[in-house]
């Protein structure tokens, strides 16, 4: 079976790093996903402004030489316990599929590429490819009491922004929130904890650079790339 991508959703993070580990946890962050021509028929979304979130399957495009292993190392074990890859949600996977569940902010029938759809709290870089969209039925697909496998003995902690020299000021105020909760995921890969180093990462035309020490993450330099 072949499958054909159906959009391209565009966000503004444009790499790996600094994207948030699972859908939903930056609620800010949004995307608009644009189909391919073929699919670009208001018909075929009709009703689905009725839904308040909708599934993206999507393809992990920036692995597609990277192949596949039996097991992985996810970041939340800090990098060195390894699980079966089915039993995690690396990238690193034989189809290269990812799976997001996101909020349906509009569907946009006045813009130049219409229909467009507006979502928030994605986890996908800009120029993913979107295979398909399915509505969010939270009757049969919210389980309570699910087991959260080996995140069950770990914990997601969040860091405080200390922005000394007042960089954050500069950002667009649609933009800053959004990139705000974006450093207090910590961006940086789990087992990497050195207070001296800084680090990069690319968000709606401008590099983000700071360091982490003992729980903050400072602010070092906002460049403006555009």
């Amino acid at each position: 079976m072949e499958i054909n991508k159906i959009a391209t959703i565009h966000t503004d993070l444009d790499g790996k790093f600094g994207l948030p580990r699972q859908s939903g946890l930056v609620p800010q962050l949004t995307g608009r996903i644009v189909f391919e021509k073929e699919f670009r028929r208001e018909e075929a979304l009709r009703g689905l402004e009725n839904w308040s979130h909708i599934w993206l399957i999507w393809g992990f495009s920036m692995n597609l030489d990277a192949g596949w292993t039996p097991t992985v190392r996810p970041p939340r074990l800090g990098g060195n316990k390894r699980v079966g890859v089915f039993a995690s949600r690396s990238p690193f996977r034989p189809n290269g599929l990812g799976l997001s569940l996101v909020k349906l902010i509009k569907v946009d029938l006045d813009c130049p590429d219409a229909p467009v759809l507006v979502v928030g709290g994605v986890d996908m870089a800009d120029g993913t490819p979107v295979y398909d969209i399915k509505p969010y039925n939270p009757e049969f697909e919210s389980v309570p009491d699910a087991r959260r496998g080996f995140l069950e003995n770990t914990e997601w902690s969040s860091l405080a922004v200390c922005d000394p020299k007042g960089l954050l000021d500069t950002v667009d105020p649609d933009k800053r929130a959004a990139l705000e909760e974006l450093l207090k995921l910590d961006p940086r890969p789990h087992y990497q904890d050195d207070p001296e180093r800084v680090y990069g990462f690319s968000y709606a035309g401008m590099e983000i650079r700071f360091r982490v020490a003992e729980k903050a993450l400072i602010v070092e330099e906002i460049i403006d790339k555009l």
